[in-house]
């Protein structure tokens, strides 16, 4: 990636990784707003380039992002306020990719950061965060043609730094960390079903971790990276939605946290975050790719 960040968002949109907001490495050139960046770079893996594209309006980091038809939206998050950059927002912010522009749309009900979000018959489930008092258990609701949002069932195991991911019509929440402390790390995997409005425990995350990312391929969920008080994890462990088990796979090359994911034709690619808990910054991009039908268990 041009810049070492972290605490970032990843989404495709239209065949193209946008990676949006997070912390630079500080420097004398951002010193003045704690390093929080508003930039968004865009990698294209048929060309392997990045260019920049029209900035959030604010910086933000530890925001939710999603995409649903062709619009790309950020959520949430944490902005500067005086002289604390945890100042949890409700902000949401729409892209439009034929304009390279930002509008502002209907503020979540709740502010919070490190939230994560999930698409689901276009619509975005807001699961999660921390709003810096204690975890939030809100799952919000935005529909984006109508702009407006609405509230389904809370979460049963409040949590941030969680991940999210949607397969066959279930949401599923995993990990995740209890307010804010990645010494309290949580291996909880909960699944919600929107037809009736109902969370169900399912099989543990096998690594206890937060500050991960999951991906989807191929039906299974894929929940790579993270950090705790030992250190940041490599693990990626696969989680079969069908047979509710969990099985290691190949490693991350470069153990971080705060990263972003993205799948294209099937491959898996991890994008910036910590090497080292906390306050750590990379420009990595590694790609996991898959041979087709078929997982790729570690020796």
């Amino acid at each position: 990636m041009p810049t070492k960040r972290t605490e970032v968002a990843a989404a495709v949109l239209n065949g193209k990784i946008y990676v949006v907001g997070g912390f630079e490495k500080p420097s004398l050139g951002n010193v003045m707003n704690f390093a929080i960046t508003p930039s968004v770079e865009v990698y294209d893996p048929a060309m392997d380039r990045w260019t920049s594209k029209a900035p959030l309006p604010v910086g933000l980091h530890h925001v939710g992002i999603s995409v649903v038809e062709e619009r790309l939206y950020v959520i949430g998050g944490y902005a500067q306020s005086a002289f604390s950059v945890w100042n949890p927002v409700a902000k949401v912010y729409a892209y439009d990719p034929a304009t390279d522009n930002w509008t502002e749309r209907a503020p979540m009900p709740t502010a919070r950061g490190a939230l994560s979000i999930t698409e689901h018959d276009g619509k975005l489930y807001t699961i999660g965060g921390y709003d810096r008092k204690g975890n939030n258990a809100q799952v919000e609701v935005y529909d984006p043609v109508q702009n407006v949002w609405t509230t389904a069932a809370p979460l049963p195991t409040p949590r941030d730094h969680l991940a999210t991911a949607t397969v066959a019509g279930k949401i599923y929440a995993i990990g995740g960390r209890v307010d804010g402390d990645y010494s309290h790390n949580l291996a909880v995997t909960e699944r919600y079903d929107p037809a009736t409005d109902r969370w169900v425990r399912v099989a543990d995350l096998p690594t206890a971790r937060s500050g991960i990312t999951a991906a989807v391929v191929a039906g299974s969920i894929y929940v790579i990276g993270g950090e705790g008080a030992a250190g940041t994890f490599n693990e990626n462990e696969a989680y079969d939605p069908v047979g509710d088990t969990w099985q290691r796979m190949a490693p991350m090359p470069t153990a971080r946290h705060g990263l972003g994911s993205a799948v294209i034709q099937g491959r898996i690619y991890v994008i910036s975050g910590g090497p080292t808990p906390g306050g750590s910054f990379s420009d990595l991009n590694e790609v996991l790719t898959l041979p087709l039908g078929s997982n790729q268990r570690a020796d």
